[in-house]
């Protein structure tokens, strides 16, 4: 049987990226997924791929910087499934609109990370947790960033977010923890993503290259900064997820984990 058959799972952010991966991969192994993306069109994309699969997924419309929206996806998400067993607080941002043109922060750019990255994972974890309290069951999974883990210089405002989602996630694993309810963190380092993408197009801004294409620029950073030298994917933290949304981890509360391929150690 499937690690997450008969289980529901809402993954925020998962019209592409990280949180597609999660999709993918919690629908393989059996779980009912609501896919829920500020963008409705990606997030029925989303869900249209995991029902081609053979899975069951909704697609719900949802800004978790707006505490009346979150609220709405606990609704939609019940009025779907009928009830929640897994929370994934997966929507991220790297800043304002159009960050990745600008060579340094602006303050637009940390109000706008720490709304989505920080206030994004408040919003919905308390918009659930009366629902998984009374259930006396769940799982929350956050995911922050290998960034999160050590300052970034240019990146300050997205590296202090994702210290900020690593704390978050432990306050929550403490408040929660006597519901039976377990929150962890997972700390992805290098994937290519619509994200990374942005990152790497920013970096070429900067440095003035025209020579060298945006995943060189990934792929020149991975090697220099990961010592097993591959890239994760969204299917990797998608399996990493997975174990923590099963029974095999019903002991683990707390916890930030790496999935970085050694770029980070500890």
């Amino acid at each position: 049987m499937p690690e997450l058959d008969g289980r529901t799972a809402v993954i925020t952010g998962a019209g592409s990226g990280i949180g597609r991966g999660i999709a993918l991969v919690f629908a393989e192994r059996g779980a009912e997924v609501v896919v829920a993306d500020i963008d409705p069109a990606a997030a029925e994309s989303v869900a249209d791929e995991v029902r081609a699969l053979g899975g069951t997924a909704h697609a719900v419309q949802a800004d978790v910087t707006e505490r009346e929206s979150t609220d709405g996806l606990l609704t939609a998400s019940l009025e779907a499934c009928g009830r929640i067993d897994i929370l994934v607080n997966n929507a991220g941002v790297g800043g304002a609109p159009g960050w990745w043109e600008r060579s340094s922060p602006t303050p637009e750019d940390w109000e706008a990370t720490y709304d989505v990255n920080v206030i994004g994972i408040v919003n919905v974890t308390s918009s659930f947790q009366d629902h998984l309290q009374e259930r006396r069951a769940g799982r929350v999974i956050n995911i922050a960033s290998a960034a999160g883990r050590r300052g970034a210089g240019g990146f300050a405002h997205y590296s202090a977010s994702k210290a900020a989602a690593i704390n978050v996630s432990q306050g929550f694993a403490l408040q929660l923890a006597g519901h039976n309810v377990n929150v962890n963190c997972i700390c992805p380092g290098l994937l290519w993503t619509p994200l990374w993408e942005k990152i790497a197009e920013r970096d070429l801004i900067k440095s003035g290259e025209t020579a060298q294409t945006g995943r060189q620029v990934f792929d020149e950073r991975l090697e220099r900064s990961t010592p097993l030298g591959r890239e994760q994917t969204p299917e990797d933290v998608g399996k990493l997820a997975a174990f923590l949304a099963s029974d095999r981890a019903k002991n683990v509360t707390g916890q930030s984990i790496n999935l970085n391929g050694g770029s980070y150690v500890n």
